[in-house]
């Protein structure tokens, strides 16, 4: 539930819709994907977790909930 939350939490403190966060990723990442991680109905990927986490310039640590430090 973690990343579910520290997602949408990170994309709101940028002031980012789901379709502008899926716009800038790239990657064929899609706005329903992100709304699907946001309500912890999927989970992403490795490689997508990777690109959320360069993104935003947070560990993968941190949005898995392993650490509580960005």
């Amino acid at each position: 539930m973690k990343f579910a939350e520290r997602l949408k939490e990170l994309r709101l403190d940028r002031h980012l819709s789901q379709a502008q966060l899926a716009q800038k990723l790239g990657k064929n990442i899609s706005s329903s994907a992100i709304g699907l991680w946001e309500l912890n109905k999927r989970v992403p990927n490795l490689d997508a977790v990777i690109l959320i986490s360069q993104f935003f310039g947070v560990s993968i640590d941190y949005l898995a909930g392993l650490q509580d430090f960005k």
